[in-house]
């Protein structure tokens, strides 16, 4: 009998490998499975991702099925699957012909078929190695190993490695695709989904309307596709696969043929980019470093001798970007840096803070301030993990939804709390043990803001702006320490973020729940907005790019764009697919430089780092696991 707790690490010498409705959250096989042709992993529900080297062990393995898994990132999932040279049937999802009684032939060994039985969706050819008979044929040595693994069940969805045989009873739909009867009317199609999009449902459509439509646009003429993982929702993801998987001829049960692959290439190089800033292949951080030595040799040879140049340097910005690139192209999977924020504050007593707003600091990349729930602002060094200033609620704060830096003069920051209360802090004179004894003489009290959502600084610090629950925008004067004006009905609804410009210290935007973006300009009496930009749904957030070129508006679930800073005309539309959830509240923000956007949602595990000038996704980053805890940040 084989202990499936050592089953990964000494590998098994079977060609078909059964592991259907097992519970592990990763997959991580290091052991010889060098026999392996065929891997089963369908209805292990509570598979999220694979080790990055988790196929290398599986040389020969052909066919890989992971049908109604929790598989859902592109690019990991690539990435893991590139390791598997001699892959050429894949599935993460049943695709079958409406008016057949089986799977598509291509799926039987990646055998083509002519474009009649296509149509007629005829079933031709050996059985396929996914399919329920297909066990029946196997030799004693290639027999489904269920039987052999002892059985270890573990409740724990943080278990690694855990190789079980609670199998649930298959339905018809899961016992394969060769015992499905023909479509007659009667089989529930609700789980059922196509290639095509989601289809949006307006908030006000009856439930039943919703199901209707539902059901009647995820059936698609020819084919029909069940039990998928989360990765067959991503848009383009067939594309993706094929264009990512050269050697791959059968995917979900459908042929790949020569024109599906060059459509495939067509739109993975309109929506995807392999690496950043364009780049064709993948580059060396130290071959970078390395040429880099060489140039600026070579010019100071040259400039000793006195000669003109001719090789021509590369700009330090140029090898910012080689590097990032490099550093990207090295591995799909992102270094995560959790934060531990259990600190040491209040003379040694150790608090469990919970962080609820965090902005970094404009000129030291090491440093970064979060304010709570509880109403305390702390500054910590993510790099080290050590807390350089606290600063207690004393009772006067509750929960911190707004923070910033004050760029001319680093050591101050402004937070604003939920019950209106604002404050400016010079971090400098407050230490990570204050006790909030002294802390009112380092802190400069403004005139309340009820219900605060907002607060940003201009690029003089001569002013700040506060926004909240209301269709008012606040006016300080920093200097002088109070409030100059309130700008009423500025919005149709509560203002939910206020942005000054980072080089105009007259210019701010404003995002609304009314669907509105709007430019304002203190030069002028802000009654009117200089222009107006709408969204379909609410608008969560606003930002400039740090050349104050573009705006980039965030509204709920996932619609993100960016318009053109100077008269809100749309630049361009990232097209990230909604979820259908009026309550996923959408933030993203500007990254090295205006090079790329990151997005992310709150019902959503996951952030999207996409191409700022083009549009396309390079990378999904997934958020999930044993490692996030509650006490827990990831830089």
């Amino acid at each position: 009998m084989i202990n499936s707790r050592n089953l990964s690490q000494r590998g098994l010498t079977c060609q078909v490998l059964n592991l259907r409705s097992s519970h592990f959250r990763k997959l991580n096989m290091v052991g010889n499975f060098s026999h392996l042709r065929t891997l089963n992993l369908d209805f292990s529900s509570s598979l999220c991702s694979f080790r990055e080297d988790c196929f290398t062990c599986m040389p020969n393995l052909k066919c890989l099925s992971l049908c109604e898994t929790r598989i859902a990132n592109l690019w990991t999932t690539n990435s893991a699957l590139s390791k598997l040279p001699s892959l050429v049937e894949l599935r993460f999802q049943h695709c079958l012909c409406c008016d057949d009684t089986g799977p598509h032939p291509a799926s039987s060994g990646g055998k083509s078929t002519d474009s009649c039985q296509l149509d007629s969706g005829l079933c031709v050819g050996a059985p396929s190695p996914f399919d329920g008979d297909y066990f029946w044929h196997m030799n004693t040595e290639e027999a489904d190993i269920y039987d052999e693994v002892e059985s270890t069940f573990d409740d724990s969805s943080d278990s690694e490695v855990d190789f079980t045989n609670h199998c649930r009873e298959p339905n018809m739909l899961e016992a394969g695709c060769d015992v499905i009867p023909a479509w007659n009317g009667l089989v529930d199609l609700q789980s059922e989904i196509s290639f095509g999009p989601l289809p949006m449902q307006d908030e006000d459509e009856s439930s039943s309307s919703c199901n209707s439509k539902r059901i009647s646009s995820f059936v698609p003429k020819r084919y029909i596709s069940c039990h998928p993982s989360p990765i067959c929702y991503e848009k383009h993801y067939r594309e993706y696969m094929i264009a990512s998987l050269p050697s791959l001829k059968v995917l979900d049960n459908l042929p790949i043929r020569k024109i599906d692959r060059e459509r495939a290439n067509i739109i993975f190089s309109q929506h995807f980019e392999y690496l950043p800033y364009r780049r064709k292949k993948k580059e060396n951080v130290v071959s970078i470093l390395h040429n880099r030595e060489i140039k600026a040799g070579c010019n100071h040879s040259q400039n000793w001798k006195r000669k003109p140049l001719y090789v021509s340097a590369m700009s330090q910005y140029s090898y910012s970007r080689s590097l990032s690139a490099a550093k990207v192209g090295s591995t799909a999977w992102p270094l995560l840096h959790p934060l531990s924020i259990l600190g040491s504050v209040l003379g040694g007593e150790n608090r469990n803070f919970r962080p609820r707003q965090f902005e970094y600091h404009p000129s030291d990349s090491s440093l970064m301030a979060f304010g709570t729930l509880d109403g305390e602002v702390v500054v910590i060094n993510h790099e080290n993990g050590k807390i350089v200033s606290y600063i207690p609620s004393l009772g006067a704060m509750n929960g911190v939804l707004g923070l910033c830096w004050l760029k001319k003069y680093p050591s101050k920051l402004i937070a604003g709390s939920d019950n209106g209360s604002l404050r400016l802090y010079d971090i400098k004179h407050i230490s990570s043990r204050n006790k909030g004894i002294h802390s009112g003489v380092h802190s400069v009290n403004f005139d309340d803001f009820d219900q605060l959502t907002s607060v940003h600084v201009n690029s003089t610090n001569d002013w700040f702006v506060a926004s909240g629950y209301s269709k008012n925008v606040a006016l300080y004067d920093i200097g002088c320490g109070r409030r100059l004006q309130v700008f009423t009905d500025m919005h149709r609804g509560h203002i939910n973020v206020v942005k000054f410009a980072n080089h105009s210290p007259s210019i701010f935007a404003t995002s609304s729940f009314d669907q509105d973006v709007k430019m304002w300009d203190l030069r002028q009496k802000p009654i009117f907005p200089c222009y107006t930009a709408s969204s379909t749904r609410g608008n969560v957030m606003v930002c400039f790019s740090p050349d104050d070129y573009y705006l980039l508006v965030s509204a709920v679930d996932n619609e993100v764009k960016q318009l053109l800073a100077a008269d809100g005309r749309l630049h361009l539309n990232f097209n990230i697919v909604s979820t259908g959830s009026s309550q996923n509240y959408t933030r993203s923000y500007y990254m090295n430089g205006r090079d790329y956007i990151i997005s992310g949602s709150c019902d959503e595990n996951v952030v999207r780092i996409c191409c700022a000038q083009t549009g396309r996704r390079l990378r999904d980053i997934s958020l999930e696991g044993k490692s996030l805890e509650d006490n827990s940040m990831f830089c």
